[in-house]
């Protein structure tokens, strides 16, 4: 007598798989690690001077002319960056529920897991930078909460934006970036086991990679409002 094969609750292929979901915030966040590193390296312009970063920031915003119309090359980078955030944050989103549904009861006591603090802090401190982007887009893209709002005087924006005056500004600020290096750290090191790094050796390599890249970005980044509340850049 022939075994029926038990029924799926689940049609094939009517849900992401959770190894392509992961797949995805890898991708997309390999994306947004590198926005991140070649915006702060326009931002350490800003200890050249004023004519060399309002230059800079110029020269952004001509990218691709005469070819594509003004603008157009940081609304297509614009487009992207927000298609991979979409992108990244859902597919979190997704997994996190299942691994809820996974473990239907929850535990009476929870002893400390395994996993670094950064792993831990991983929900907050994806709330904490989204918060800080659409700060950081009304504060210094449109100028809406900014002292000073010129677009043609970014150095301005800038300097007026981390005035000692406005320390809740660069308070809120190193809390974001602090939040930004602990998610990376851990991203980085996530999206090397996602993408295939398994051995030892090359995890012990990958978290120390992403420790490094975490630590320069968060003091590359912080540089600038310090410079600004201790009057290296004013």
């Amino acid at each position: 007598m022939a075994v029926l094969a038990p029924r799926r609750s689940t049609p094939v292929g009517r849900r992401p798989s959770s190894i392509g979901l992961k797949i995805l915030m890898a991708v997309t966040g390999i994306l947004l690690v590198l926005f991140l590193f070649a915006h702060m390296a326009g931002n350490l312009k800003i200890f050249f001077g004023e004519g060399p970063f309002d230059h800079y920031a110029h020269w952004l915003r001509t990218i691709g002319a005469p070819v594509l119309p003004g603008q157009w090359f940081l609304w297509i980078q614009r487009t992207l960056l927000t298609v991979a955030v979409i992108g990244h944050i859902g597919a979190a989103v997704v997994l996190a529920r299942r691994a809820r549904r996974a473990r239907p009861i929850r535990y009476a006591h929870r002893p400390k897991i395994q996993g670094s603090y950064a792993a831990r802090t991983m929900r907050w401190g994806g709330v904490i930078i989204v918060l800080f982007v659409i700060f950081h887009i009304l504060d210094l893209t449109t100028g809406t909460l900014n002292p000073v709002g010129s677009p043609g005087h970014p150095y301005a924006n800038v300097v007026a934006d981390f005035a000692p005056g406005r320390w809740y500004v660069t308070l809120f600020y190193t809390l974001a970036i602090v939040a930004v290096g602990f998610h990376l750290r851990h991203g980085i090191y996530s999206a090397a086991r996602t993408l295939g790094q398994h051995t030892a050796r090359g995890e012990r390599l990958w978290r120390a990679a992403a420790g490094l890249a975490a630590v320069v970005l968060v003091f590359g980044y912080l540089s600038v409002p310090f410079a600004v509340i201790t009057g290296l850049v004013s």
